[in-house]
């Protein structure tokens, strides 16, 4: 069981680069005009949903007792960040904002789960 958490957990970590990664990439494309955001930033977001779920589900499964306000402020913060990812992939052009949300969600969810 602790190699499939510990799977879990590098592909939680992957899922985050991703998204925070592609985010912080599309900022050069700003002054051009054409920033967006990508099918991996909105890939990455629902691989953050399906690995945190699957960890919390291993730690009820294994008869222990998640930090249910953690887990509840941590998929608050990721839903919201789906929805703005949802929201505006699909457009031709993205704001500076709509990508610092994206990237502020993404580093506020790591820090949710590292100082809380």
């Amino acid at each position: 069981m602790d190699i499939l958490k510990d799977i879990l957990v590098v592909l939680h970590i992957i899922c985050f680069a991703v998204v925070f990664g592609t985010t912080l990439a599309q900022l050069t494309n700003l002054k051009k005009g054409t920033a967006q955001i990508t099918k991996g930033a909105f890939h990455g977001a629902l691989g953050l949903l399906v690995t945190g779920l699957a960890l919390v589900g291993m730690v009820y499964a294994t008869g222990g007792a998640p930090n249910n306000a953690k887990i509840g402020a941590k998929t608050l913060v990721l839903l919201l960040l789906i929805v703005v990812i949802m929201v505006n992939r699909k457009k031709e052009r993205v704001s500076g904002g709509t990508l610092g949300i994206i990237a502020g969600l993404s580093a506020l969810n790591v820090a949710l789960a590292v100082i809380w």
